[in-house]
């Protein structure tokens, strides 16, 4: 070396300047890092698990290890600038320092390096090469090369070290700091160099200790710090773990095997086998960074299936080209291979990425479920939010509700299982999306059908029975009724209408099936099954009121076997038959029916026990098929919002009334159609019900005195449910007229005066208000008077003028009210008295006036009347002069002249 610097002062100036390169760039702050590396070639060349040593005693610096000694290799080797003779390869295998320039790292520190060995020591000297160089009169322009020149020395290594590196380290070299600083570097270096055992750094060992776990996963610990380990053919992997849990690494760099400063973004540290550039800092372009992938999927299905998807790199910015080849790599791997665990039998079934779905938080409750119906599904292990990116990352198709209901359309499972679906999906469905994407999920009917979307279908939970005719059974038709094993309260939010018995029996489409039932074709059978559906849901309603009266149209046999509608059968001991004529229309329902679902299923659908009530929301004309429904119907102002009648009241048996009667007060449904004067009910009953021959509106509430004399009161013990069906002044309708009409001519009717100017008087309100077609009334030969006398109607007046009152005889009076006179005498057909009769008054009397008469004035205080105005005439004697129908003169006490003069006879006030 001396000759070819002295022969070229050009060879001095490089192989300075090189090594200043080294130590300035590629070896800067790589002094444990080398020397930790030659350690370990040296541990691997002997066998041995290597121990590595570093502390300081003075301005020097000891870095000692076992192994292989020093040999004339390793000699030439370190006073190379390039070449080294070491084999290996960088995941830690054999040597690791291949390029013989790495001890260059000791100048950047130290000017003075002694190397002792076993096998006899040597040293590097800047003072003895500028010494040896001067003595040898070679010029030096610049700083020599440390590494160049070697002396040996006899100094022995340590005890129990075969080699000792000592570096006198330069005075501006903070021993304490660069302690400090290497032993931040010591873990990662027992992890990247696999020959070095420990490291000592001052009084602080680090120490790497290893164990086998399942599928060829090793755990490294150093301290408190853990790692678990998986080989490849091109590198070991690491993931950091703590308590048990992989912790993905939040950046590193590539490690070939000590740390190169290729950053990378991927969850695990990665020592790879590749080729790097003389500086151990980059890569060399034509390395093959995708062979660094190369099973790396075998390590992710390695570790437990909870910690898969934390080896998976997230989505981010690469942070270079050695990350992003390597990203991709290992996402082609990844995607490639099965590793993914997912829903199955076994534990242990897993797929490529590509062929798996996941469904984000998937429970372990509806993965079970799932598990025939998706396949391939991640399991809830990895499904959490927490996993998204990494399956996304890898292309696992992510599915949601939506999804769920699409895949299990059409599948045959018991109504059961569908209930614990619905369980299991229930903590999802948080908002209105959720409840769209459910819409077409499946749901299993009562009836044995599955039916797509709970929108259409109702749930009827008070349907739970035991025996034949559990829910199971119920052929419920018409309706999409939710088999009750299958009920669940989220059916509810995503749109099923929640029902009772009484809902199902009103159904519009159960309307249509069982009017469609006698025109159709169906067997027996299918009757029978939908009557013994509609009976066990009639059994189950509590206010059987509130069913529609169309049931009453349901086919039921009779005791002869021969299909009959409902209402036109009786229940065997019904009380409605005995009131009814000898040859009603009515069967008798057959006795197993009653047997089977009870008296009351059956009187909830229409077969008779009492009389049966109609019922029609919104109706729309008389289509009722009532008698005398239209007659009835046209007497209304404006169509009922609620029609309700009772029904067959004209089979009613003319002599059996009274019981009839009995039997409607007693009916709690009836009594207050009873109640409304203006219902049909009461209308019909008026008209068309008789007791003892008297038509109940002829008849009178033996309370009601107002038509005393004139009608006969009604004695029954439900006289009182009667009231608004018998008669009553505030109930003049034609007919009533004409019955007070008839009685008021009947000689065998002895009514008061009062109840008779009363009758004419209420007679006469009703034809001035115009609600009485007069034409319409029968008149008698006879009329009654005042007096109570039956006259000829020739010889009779209706008082229109009070003083009228005590001029013509009472005999020739009809009198009711003066203001309705005019009314009745139209009514009657009678001439008013004071159009017949003209009165003149016989002398003059006395002129005054009312306020001047202190007997007027005096009566009319005492009778709380006003006191009238205007003039008088006082007479001694006041005599009238009748002339017309009636001729006579007559004492009188007042009297009005036609001019409207007052005449009064004296002391009558």
């Amino acid at each position: 070396m001396l000759l070819a610097w002295g022969s070229s002062p050009t060879r001095l100036r490089e192989d300075a300047a090189t090594e200043n390169d080294f130590v300035r760039s590629g070896y800067r702050d790589r002094l444990l890092t080398e020397l930790a590396q030659n350690a370990a070639d040296a541990a691997a060349k002997a066998g041995v698990a290597g121990r590595l040593a570093v502390w300081s005693v003075g301005s020097q610096l000891h870095v000692s290890n076992t192994g292989a000694p020093l040999d004339v290799a390793g000699v030439q080797a370190l006073t190379a600038l390039r070449a080294s003779g070491k084999p290996g390869d960088a995941t830690g295998h054999g040597s690791v320092g291949r390029f013989g320039v790495g001890f260059t790292a000791t100048v950047s520190v130290s000017d003075e390096i002694e190397i002792r060995s076993t096998t006899g020591s040597i040293k590097f000297s800047l003072a003895a090469t500028e010494e040896r160089l001067a003595d040898e009169g070679i010029d030096v322009a610049v700083r020599p090369p440390v590494l160049r020149l070697v002396w040996p020395t006899t100094a022995q290594p340590v005890a129990g070290a075969d080699t000792e590196v000592v570096l006198t380290l330069r005075a501006d070299v903070d021993a304490a700091a660069l302690l400090a600083g290497m032993a931040t570097e010591a873990v990662d270096l027992l992890l990247e160099l696999t020959a070095l055992q420990s490291i000592r750094i001052g009084d602080t060992e680090f120490v790497r200790k290893s164990r086998d776990l399942a599928r060829g996963v090793e755990e490294i610990s150093i301290g408190a710090l853990c790692w678990w380990q998986y080989r490849t053919p091109h590198a070991r992997w690491l993931a950091p773990v703590a308590d048990g849990v992989i912790r993905p690494s939040s950046g590193d760099v590539l490690r070939a095997p000590t740390r190169s400063d290729e950053e990378l973004s991927l969850p695990a540290i990665v020592i790879a086998d590749v080729g790097m550039q003389p500086d151990r800092r980059r890569v060399l372009p034509e390395a093959r960074l995708a062979d660094i992938a190369v099973g790396y999927a075998d390590f992710v299905a390695a570790v437990p299936i909870s910690q898969r998807a934390a080896l998976v790199p997230v989505p981010t910015f690469a942070r270079g080209e050695v990350d992003t080849a390597l990203r991709e790599a290992i996402f082609r791997e990844l995607r490639a291979h099965a590793w993914l665990p997912v829903v199955g039998e076994g534990s242990d079934r897993v797929v490529a990425p590509s062929r798996a779905s996941v469904f984000p938080d998937l429970t372990a409750e509806l993965a079970e479920l799932l598990a025939e119906v998706i396949p391939a599904l991640v399991l809830p292990e990895l499904s959490g939010t927490s996993n998204a990116r990494a399956l996304a990352a890898v292309d696992v198709h992510r599915i949601g509700l939506a999804r769920v209901a699409e895949a299990s359309s059409g599948i045959d499972r018991p109504p059961a299982w569908w209930h614990r679906l619905y369980a299991a999906l229930e903590p999802f469905v948080i908002d209105t999306i959720a409840v769209e994407e459910l819409g077409a999920l499946p749901v299993p009917l009562a009836d044995g059908r599955l039916v797509t979307g709970p929108r259409t279908t109702v749930t009827a939970d008070d349907l739970q029975s035991t025996g034949n005719d559990s829910p199971t059974t119920i052929p419920v038709h018409w309706a999409r009724l939710v088999h009750p094993e299958a009920a669940h309260e989220l059916l509810g939010r995503l749109g099923s209408s929640h029902v009772g018995a009484t809902d199902l029996l009103s159904d519009g489409d159960l309307r249509a099936r069982i009017e469609d039932s006698d025109d159709s074709d169906d067997s027996d059978d299918e009757a029978a099954e939908l009557a013994a559906a509609v009976l066990t849901l009639a059994a189950r309603v509590t206010d059987p009121e509130r069913l529609p009266s169309w049931l009453g149209l349901l086919l039921l046999p009779d005791d002869g076997g021969e299909l009959r509608s409902a209402d036109e059968l009786l229940l065997p001991d019904a009380p409605l038959r005995s009131v009814l004529v000898a040859h009603s229309p009515f069967g008798t329902v057959d006795t197993e029916l009653v047997a089977t679902y009870g008296a009351a299923a059956l009187r909830a659908v229409g077969v008779g026990w009492g009389f049966t009530v109609v019922r029609d929301e919104l109706p729309t004309g008389p289509d009722h098929d009532l008698d005398d429904e239209a007659q009835w119907w046209s007497g209304l102002a404006e169509d009922p919002e609620t029609f309700t009648a009772v029904r067959d009241l004209d089979l009613v048996d003319d002599a059996k009334w009274a019981t009839a009667l009995t039997l409607l007060a007693g009916d709690a449904v009836v009594r207050p159609l009873l109640a409304d004067p203006d219902s049909y009910v009461a209308w019909w009953l008026r008209r068309h019900a008789s007791v003892d021959g008297a038509p109940l509106g002829a008849l009178r509430h033996p309370d009601d005195s107002t038509f005393v004399g004139l009608l006969d009161p009604f004695e029954h013990v439900d006289a009182d449910a009667m009231r608004a069906v018998l008669a009553g002044p505030d109930r003049l309708d034609l007919e009533l007229v004409q019955t007070l009409i008839d009685r008021l001519a009947a000689p065998e009717r002895s009514p008061s005066a009062g109840v008779v100017a009363d009758t004419y008087r209420r007679l006469a309100s009703v034809v001035a208000a115009g609600k009485l077609d007069i034409d319409a009334v029968a008149l008698s030969d006879r009329v009654r008077v005042s007096t109570g006398a039956l006259v000829d109607p020739a010889n009779a007046f209706v008082l229109d003028k009070p003083w009228f009152a005590v001029a013509v005889t009472p005999d020739a009076l009809v009198a009711g009210s003066i203001e309705t006179a005019t009314a009745l005498a139209r009514l009657l057909d009678l001439p008013l008295v004071s159009e017949s009769v003209r009165g003149v008054v016989v002398g003059t009397g006395r002129a005054s006036s009312w306020d001047r008469e202190p007997t007027a004035v005096l009566a009319c205080i005492g009778l709380g009347l006003p006191l009238p105005t205007g003039s008088i005439e006082v007479h001694e004697q006041l005599r009238v002069t009748l002339r017309g129908s009636v001729e006579a003169t007559v004492d009188v006490p007042i009297w009005v002249a036609d001019d409207g003069t007052v005449h009064l006879r004296q002391g009558v006030l």
